[in-house]
């Protein structure tokens, strides 16, 4: 599955979900990455993410699609994380 991940961590946590997030996604920019994943790695990206986080303070919100089949992605202005391909 393709998903697109965004969070809003306390300062004190935030580098913790980036760590965890990088293992997983790629990073576009601030707190926003993206990604094919696997379901079961999807479960241990969100149970990391749910044992670092504060339930009271801190948001987490993932989108998922099955497959990027019917869809486009377009950046407008700076691109913080240009995804290339080497061989």
């Amino acid at each position: 599955m393709f998903v697109i991940l965004f969070y809003d961590f306390g300062e004190r946590r935030v580098a913790k979900a980036l760590k965890i997030c990088r293992k997983y996604l790629t990073w576009v920019q601030n707190s926003v990455f993206e990604g094919e994943i696997t379901q079961a790695n999807y479960k241990k990206l969100t149970h990391e993410l749910s044992m670092k986080m504060d339930k009271d303070e801190d948001s987490l919100i993932i989108y998922t699609f099955a497959n990027m089949k019917y869809s486009t992605r377009e950046v407008i202005g700076v691109e913080k994380n240009p995804q290339s391909i080497f061989l």
